[in-house]
């Protein structure tokens, strides 16, 4: 038993170990002992330098070859394939990797931090070149800090790490004007001279919501009566916010959905229930996904370039140059349509 034992205490120490004995991830020990760009707090970085030390910790300088020999697969994590806005991202990025001559791993992951880790986690043997994680990101600060450190990880193997949405995770991201477009959006309704206003929004948790639906309240009169109606992020969602709107004592007399496809659902409803949109309602949405423009009447809406979206997440993917910036910016602009008038006097 003597001699196993020793054998035992032979055995070298691994990052996981390290890791433990100083309380952190594995990711933030391999941020520490293996250089990365990623800035880790002093008292942390000590911690982890004393395991190793400690533990007499050496990277395996074999295994990071191995691990960074990355594949020509870009994966990409989408909140609903299905929804027409995560649709158009899609296509952008299928488009460019095909013309790049490279393959895309997609995964539908929901809105929830926890099914995101749980795909990269399974798409690890793939060793993806990049991994792009399209969807707004969350207020669960634990789950998205899960979320992150698997990113970490990812990149600390090798691949690229792209967001399409908030900032906040590792790696780049591509940023829509998500507060910006919305705040024209309430000027414009505003100048048209509507003052009792309904905001339809998604799910509070999701931070695209929280962007769309301040960045409209902070650019609205004074004067401005507002109800908020909250919504699924989908077409029954909105058509459901519009039967509650219809049961209220008085009709406001212009309607801010957080999303396109809600507000596909809410027109229903309102034509359904009686109400003539725009001469008794206007109603105003967020991503011009195609649908909008035949709508009866068509929908005024803030336009994202979703498709070139994609174009650039998948561009920001493939690059490996550090002055790259980290952060795309990307313009909303207010498309006037038929689904918005002059208030009634």
């Amino acid at each position: 038993m003597g001699s196993l034992s020793g054998m035992e205490r032979k055995q070298p120490a691994r990052l996981a170990d390290v890791a433990r004995a100083a309380g952190v991830s594995v990711a933030t020990a391999s941020r520490v002992l293996n250089g990365s760009p990623h800035r880790v707090s002093d008292q942390l970085s000590e911690r982890v330098r004393e395991a190793a030390r400690r533990l007499r910790y050496a990277p395996n300088v074999g295994a990071q070859v191995l691990a960074r020999a990355t594949s020509q697969t870009v994966a990409l994590l989408l909140h609903d394939v299905t929804d027409p806005y995560f649709g158009q991202i899609a296509g952008g990025v299928l488009a460019e990797a095909a013309r790049r001559n490279v393959r895309v791993l997609i995964a539908d992951t929901g809105i929830d931090p926890d099914s995101e880790v749980q795909h990269l986690d399974s798409l690890r043997g793939y060793r993806p070149r990049a991994v792009i994680v399209a969807g707004s990101r969350t207020t669960d600060t634990a789950a998205e800090q899960r979320l992150s450190e698997h990113l970490s990880d990812l990149l600390e193997l090798g691949a690229t790490v792209v967001s399409v949405g908030q900032p906040g995770l590792p790696g780049r991201v591509v940023r829509p004007a998500n507060r910006e477009g919305a705040a024209a959006l309430a000027r414009f309704l505003s100048e048209l001279g509507h003052r009792r206003f309904a905001v339809v929004a998604g799910p509070e948790q999701l931070q695209v919501v929280r962007e769309r639906r301040e960045g409209f309240l902070s650019a609205l009169p004074e004067d401005a009566e507002v109800v908020h109606v909250p919504a699924e992020f989908t077409r029954d969602g909105g058509y459901q916010a519009g039967r509650r709107l219809l049961e209220g004592e008085r009709l406001p007399t212009a309607v801010f959905v957080t999303s396109d496809v809600q507000a596909t659902g809410l027109c229903t409803a309102l034509r359904e229930g009686g109400v003539s949109i725009p001469d008794q309602v206007s109603v105003a949405g967020f991503d011009d996904i195609p649908i909008v423009r035949d709508l009866t009447p068509s929908l005024t809406t803030v336009a994202l370039p979703l498709h070139d979206m994609g174009v650039q997440a998948l561009e920001a993917a493939l690059v490996e140059d550090d002055e790259y910036p980290q952060e795309l910016s990307v313009d909303a602009e207010l498309i006037e349509r038929d689904s918005t008038a002059r208030p009634r006097a």
